[in-house]
C-alpha cells in the first residue's frame, strides 16, 4: 500500500536526535483536530501516516533500534494502524485520575471497545471492529487501552464526501454518549477517506 511507512521515511537515529524537537511539534498540533472526547472518560484518538510514524521513531529513539531487521519487525508491527482510505483506525483510551475509580469503572464496561460507532448523518451505525492484534477485555473487567478500526461503507463515505455531518458515540449501558463532531475534525477526518466512487 502507497500509505504504509518503509526504512526510507524514516530518520536514523542521529538525524532523528536533530529534526525530533520540531517533528514533535508538527505532530502535537497535527493532533488536535484528531482527537474526539466521547463523554469526561472516553478518548478516540485517530491515527494517520503522521501519527504512527511519530510512534515508530519514538521507539526507536527509546529502544535505540537501529539494525535493518528489528527496524522492519517494528514497522510490520505498526503499519497495520495506518488507515488505508476505506477505514478510519483509532486508539481508544478509558480515563479515570483516581485508580480505584478506574478498577471499579472498567470492572463495568466488559466489551465497551465493541459498542463504539461512527455514523454519517443519514446513513448507517459503523460499530467498531476492535483489538485485532490481542483481545483487552476479559470477564473480569476490560483494558483502559483498545485499537480500534471503522471499517466504513462507500454510502457512508459518498455522504461525509459530500459534506453530511459526522456523528461519534458509545452505546454501551455503563458509558452511554453521543456527540456531533466538530466541523474542523471532521474536516481532518474526512481528508483520510478516498472517494467512494458514489454520487
Amino acid at each position: 500500500m502507497m500509505n504504509k511507512l518503509n526504512r526510507s521515511d524514516l530518520w536514523n537515529l542521529e538525524d532523528y536526535a536533530e529534526a525530533r524537537p520540531a517533528f514533535r511539534a508538527e505532530v502535537i498540533a497535527h493532533k488536535k483536530c484528531r482527537q474526539v472526547e466521547l463523554g469526561p472518560h472516553a478518548t478516540l484518538n485517530f491515527e494517520d501516516r503522521i501519527t504512527i510514524k511519530y510512534q515508530v521513531q519514538e521507539m526507536l529513539r527509546v529502544e535505540r533500534i537501529f539494525e535493518r531487521a528489528a527496524i522492519e519487525e517494528e514497522l510490520e508491527a505498526y503499519n497495520p494502524l495506518i488507515p488505508d482510505g476505506a477505514n478510519w483506525k483509532a486508539t481508544f483510551m478509558l480515563e479515570y485520575p483516581d485508580v480505584e475509580e478506574r478498577r471499579v469503572a472498567l470492572s463495568g464496561l466488559g466489551g465497551v471497545e465493541h459498542k463504539v460507532w461512527v455514523q454519517a448523518d443519514g446513513g448507517n451505525r459503523v460499530f467498531t471492529i476492535a483489538n485485532e492484534d490481542l483481545d483487552r477485555t476479559n470477564e473480569q473487567k476490560t483494558a483502559a487501552v483498545h485499537f480500534l478500526r471503522f471499517e466504513l461503507d462507500p454510502a457512508s463515505i459518498a455522504l461525509l464526501k459530500r459534506g453530511t455531518a459526522l456523528r461519534m458515540g458509545i452505546d454501551h449501558p455503563g458509558l452511554p454518549y453521543s456527540i456531533t463532531v466538530n466541523p474542523a475534525i471532521r474536516e481532518c477526518l474526512v481528508s483520510d477517506l478516498r472517494d467512494s466512487g458514489l454520487q
